[in-house]
Parts: C-alpha cells; sequence; structure tokens
C-alpha cells in the first residue's frame, strides 16, 4: 500500500485525517496563494489544493499519495450567487482585521468551501474537488468578539474563527459538512481514499 502524506500543517486537518486509522506523514507546502485576475473563487480553491498536493509530491519518491486541501470562506449580499459575486475572507492579519471580519459575518449567511486533492505517484493519477457548506452565525455581541479576539483563536483560520471553539460557538446553524467548516470534508475524503485503495 502507497504511503499516505498530509500536505497541511493545520492541527485540525491532522485531527480529522487520524480519525480515519490511517498512518500519515505531514510535510507543509510553500506556495503562491495569491488569486487570479477574475478567478472565480471555488475554482481558486481547487487550484490551491492542486498546487499544494503538487509542491510536496515534487519532494517525494515513488508509490506515495499526497493529500491536500485549501479552505475558503466567501461572503456575499446574495448568499446563493456567492461563488462570482462574493468575497472571501482570508486569515485575518491582526485583531482589528479580525473583529471587522466578524462583524460582517454576525448573523449572516456564508459559503464556506474546502477543495481538497489527491495525487498519487508515480502514476499522476489524481482526484480533486470542492465541497460546499453554508454558515449562518448566531447574533454575537461585541462584547463576545473582543473576548474570541483576545484569545488569539481567529488569526490561523479562514474567516477568522472557528465553528468548533466552545467558548465563542459563533454559528447559529449550517446546511452541509460540519467537518467541512473545521477545514477537511471527512466524509468526501474518505470515499476518496477508497478509490485509490488506501481505505477498505
Amino acid at each position: 500500500m502507497a504511503d499516505l502524506i498530509l500536505a497541511s500543517g493545520s492541527p485540525r486537518r491532522r485531527a480529522l485525517l487520524a480519525q480515519l486509522g490511517l498512518p500519515f506523514r505531514v510535510l507543509s507546502p510553500d506556495i503562491d496563494e495569491t488569486p487570479l485576475a477574475d478567478e472565480a473563487h471555488i475554482a481558486y480553491g481547487l487550484r490551491l489544493a492542486q498546487a499544494k498536493a503538487q509542491a510536496v509530491a515534487e519532494r517525494l519518491r515513488a508509490d506515495q499519495v499526497v493529500l491536500a486541501a485549501d479552505t475558503v470562506v466567501i461572503l456575499a449580499a446574495d448568499t446563493l450567487g456567492i461563488d462570482e459575486q462574493g468575497e472571501i475572507l482570508g486569515k485575518p492579519q491582526d485583531a482589528d482585521e479580525a473583529r471587522a471580519m466578524l462583524r460582517r459575518l454576525r448573523a449572516r449567511t456564508h459559503l464556506v468551501c474546502t477543495a481538497f486533492c489527491l495525487l498519487a505517484l508515480p502514476s499522476g493519477q489524481q482526484h480533486c474537488q470542492a465541497v460546499q457548506t453554508l454558515v449562518t452565525m448566531r447574533d454575537y455581541s461585541d462584547a463576545e468578539i473582543d473576548a474570541y479576539v483576545a484569545s488569539g483563536d481567529p488569526f490561523d483560520k479562514a474567516g477568522g474563527y472557528a465553528i468548533q471553539h466552545e467558548g465563542f460557538a459563533p454559528v447559529a446553524h449550517i446546511q452541509g459538512s460540519y467537518d467541512n467548516v473545521v477545514g477537511f470534508p471527512l466524509a468526501e475524503i474518505a470515499a476518496a481514499l477508497r478509490r485509490f485503495g488506501l481505505l477498505s
């Protein structure tokens, strides 16, 4: 059986992948994440996932499978037309940006899209997929935002929040995969791993 390589430094992705009971190693990719001109948001996530997988694959030997992912948080006035017209909310660079993101998301629905890519060596067999979840935030207070930002949790997360944070618990409800909002749609990834012969 081929070795599985997770192309991600995310502790959340490591923890979710470990639930499948597969042994794996972690190698973090280093790629340029700048969007292309007029690039649709979901296409952007798919391109980054593929680029991360390829960047790590170039450092590996044969008979290995690379798994990479990228999560995009998309906010739009019309949540049904999000992919083309929406705005990507990345990882906040400082406390002020985190607070601004959380205020914009408050009591609104946005889209979380996690794209993942499996790449097998040496065959080049590839499977890339985007999983989407609609997320509606609760009407949290400014004081709750300030406390959450002070915790330091928002700064490594797209959109500036973690659905699983017990203290802040920012999400009112979702339509779709919970794991996808965490950043790793485990059911869909498991199905792809089965097609690659890594899961029975």
